[in-house]
């Protein structure tokens, strides 16, 4: 997946999460900072530690996007994805 454009992402304040746009499900799906403790193996990982994994791991992302699409939500609709899902789309 090497050259994906990177999706367009932020972070939610309110909720300690990022959420990126998954244009094939046109799903927000949402990661919270729980999830990246385990991803990075760091107990504490700051806002902007969260924002580079992403951003280097993003295909990952998307792949976890699109085999929990394919599984159940509805096309549209707003849904998390965990360290589970995200680390299933890291192995090779």
């Amino acid at each position: 997946m090497a050259g994906t454009p990177c999706p367009k992402f932020d972070w939610r304040i309110d909720l300690d999460a990022l959420v990126f746009f998954h244009r094939p499900s046109g799903s927000q799906c949402f990661v919270h900072r729980l999830a990246f403790r385990s991803l990075t193996e760091n107990p504490t990982p700051s806002v902007e530690d969260c924002l580079a994994w992403f951003s280097s791991h993003h295909a990952a992302f998307d792949a976890a996007a699109a085999a929990k699409a394919a599984r159940g939500p509805a096309a549209g609709q707003a849904f998390n994805l965990n360290s589970r899902d995200i680390r299933r789309a890291l192995k090779p």
